[in-house]
């Protein structure tokens, strides 16, 4: 199925329907934001200002929002004034999530949209990102994923059509270790760091990871920082920002995130990077020919609990692919 197909099972899924959206303004959502305001009913666009996000992030909503002519409402929960999100224990995106999807979902019922969805596409699926769960609890739609729509195809798309979208949507408390407690020092001492580097070169993503004495910096292009001793007043500032050793990650930071599976002979694997909850997604499955506590057999795949996806039995590459596609969906993770 080509990107054109895909975009079109969108359009139909969001036509004449009263559409609410969780809105940041990154790629997926303002594809969302975008295709529904030229078929649907009405558009609401829900923007969360949890106190935690990158600068510009609401200007840039609001932007977009208004671009598209579509309702927008900025809702505001301050984070930090939940204790126990600041723990930031090994569930806080989870938390994170249940608390904006618990506001959005209201008020977009309140406001009479009953067709609630969100941004999450099929490459998000195969990521460590447990906030899929609250998706599922909260019964949210996902059209990106129902059409099977990769992070590259979304960019592609939006490129193609210029359609801007932010490239820096993800909450800066991701920033800092788990188990280690978010601070509003912290979260304003990352904020200034990454503005900074984006001030200073031509980066478009910017993350700096607080490991308390230690600053790890993230970029989209590398070479921006070597670029004019461009390191140097870097170094420099991040350690007046109180980091004693300043670290450049030298894997790029690439969001064009695809699927791509391990294919020989009719048969795949993929191995996904968490463990798959056995019984919950057992209750997404029909005609299970077999199943145990490791692993559930289906006509031509094996679901590990592991994360191992093994498939057999596929004439080609695509097919195999769209059927790991579809056993995606109805995964169930551990957390």
């Amino acid at each position: 199925m080509n990107l054109e197909d895909k975009i079109k099972i969108v359009e139909n899924i969001l036509k004449d329907k009263k559409v609410a959206v969780g809105f940041s303004g990154g790629a997926d959502s303002t594809l969302i934001a975008y295709l529904s305001s030229k078929v649907s009913k009405d558009t609401l666009a829900i923007t969360i200002n949890n106190h935690l996000m990158p600068t510009y992030f609401l200007e840039h909503s609001e932007r977009m929002a208004k671009h598209f002519g579509i309702e927008h409402e900025i809702v505001d929960i301050n984070f930090y004034e939940n204790e126990y999100f600041l723990s930031n224990d090994a569930k806080r995106c989870f938390t994170c999530r249940d608390l904006m999807y618990t506001k959005i979902k209201s008020i977009a019922k309140e406001n009479g949209f009953e067709y609630i969805c969100d941004g999450n596409n099929i490459s998000d699926l195969v990521c460590d990102r447990p906030g899929i769960l609250i998706t599922y609890e909260k019964g949210f739609e996902t059209p990106l994923i129902t059409a099977n729509l990769t992070s590259k195809e979304i960019h592609k798309y939006l490129d193609s059509h210029n359609i801007p979208y932010s490239k820096s949507t993800t909450c800066l408390a991701t920033r800092i270790p788990t188990n280690t407690r978010t601070t509003k020092e912290k979260i304003e001492r990352i904020r200034h760091c990454e503005n900074f580097i984006l001030d200073r070169t031509n980066c478009e993503i910017v993350k700096v990871r607080d490991l308390g004495e230690i600053g790890i910096i993230e970029v989209d292009k590398i070479n921006e920082i070597f670029d004019k001793e461009q390191y140097k007043q870097i170094n420099d500032e991040l350690k007046r920002q109180g980091f004693k050793k300043i670290v450049l990650n030298l894997s790029q930071i690439n969001d064009d995130d695809t699927i791509i599976i391990d294919y020989f002979e009719g048969s795949f694997s993929y191995q996904l990077p968490f463990s798959v909850n056995m019984k919950n997604t057992k209750k997404q499955i029909k005609d299970i020919i077999s199943e145990s506590s490791e692993k559930i057999e289906l006509e031509n795949i094996t679901i590990f609990e592991n994360g191992l996806i093994e498939g057999h039995d596929f004439e080609n590459y695509d097919l195999a692919l769209n059927e790991f596609m579809e056993i995606l969906k109805k995964l169930r993770r551990n957390v």
